[in-house]
Formats: structure tokens, C-alpha cells, sequence
């Protein structure tokens, strides 16, 4: 197997490992999350997996594509195995461990390297940074949600 075609294989089996972990820690907390008091103005919960499954999708085929275009080099990697563990650990905190305040600081964490990753692909392929942006957009939403449920709980 050669190389490109292998690491485009560990880049979808990674987005899917952090989506299968990010589930599994979210699912164990659902029934805390859902005692929460949220604010008037909320999300509907059936939307946040449909766009966490278009996340997922859309950066399984960007770096893929990227990766057969030879664009994505060591930093690049780096900073998506970042954005991967602190979308798992923000999981495993808030929705696991019930940690509102301690979901917060790893958030924001995420949503700064989430900025930086999509900032990075930029400058890669513009077109590509355009389409992956919605991770920072939404980890964003997150963050302020998270926020929100730190000061109402």
C-alpha cells in the first residue's frame, strides 16, 4: 500500500474514531445533560448530531483530498490530532463526567485550535478552508452554549 493512500485511510479512521468516542461519551451523559436548565433561546438537540455528522464528512473528504494533493504536512497533522483529543475530552468532561465549568476551559481550548486548524488549511487551499470552516463556526455555537449552561446550572 503506498503512502498516501495509507494516511488518507488513518485520516478517516481517526475523524471516525473521534465521532464513535465523542458519542459514546455523549450518550453517557444524556440523561444529566437533560436536567440542565438551558436557556430560552436553544438548539434544538436533534440538530447538534446532523451537523456534528456533516463536520465529520466534510473533513473525511477535504483531507482526503488533500492528502492525495500532497498538501498536508507534519504541522497540519499535528493540529488535527489536537482538535481530535479535545473533541473527545470535551465530550468525556461535559457529557461524562458532568463537568460544566471544566467542559469550558477544554471548549475554548478547542474552539482556539479549531480556528487554528482551519486557519492552517487556508492557507493550504483556500477553497477547502472555506468548506471546513463550519468546525470553528459551530464550536463556537458550542462554546457559548457551553457558557450558558456553566451560568444557568
Amino acid at each position: 500500500m503506498n503512502t498516501k493512500l495509507r494516511n488518507r485511510i488513518l485520516i478517516v479512521a481517526g475523524i471516525i474514531l473521534v465521532a464513535v468516542l465523542g458519542s459514546v461519551f455523549v450518550n453517557i451523559g444524556m440523561e444529566w445533560f437533560n436536567s440542565l436548565r438551558v436557556p430560552t433561546q436553544w438548539i434544538p438537540n436533534e440538530l447538534i448530531p446532523i451537523v456534528w455528522s456533516v463536520i465529520y464528512l466534510t473533513f473525511a473528504i477535504i483531507l482526503w483530498r488533500m492528502e492525495s494533493e500532497g498538501l498536508i504536512d507534519k504541522k497540519l497533522y499535528v493540529l488535527i490530532i489536537i482538535n481530535g483529543i479535545l473533541n473527545v475530552l470535551w465530550c468525556l468532561i461535559f457529557f461524562t463526567l458532568n463537568q460544566t465549568l471544566g467542559g469550558l476551559i477544554f471548549i475554548i481550548f478547542n474552539l482556539i485550535f479549531a480556528y487554528v486548524l482551519v486557519s492552517e488549511i487556508f492557507k493550504k487551499k483556500y477553497v477547502y478552508g472555506l468548506i471546513v470552516s463550519i468546525y470553528p463556526i459551530w464550536v463556537s455555537v458550542a462554546t457559548a452554549l457551553n457558557l450558558a449552561l456553566w451560568i444557568l446550572n
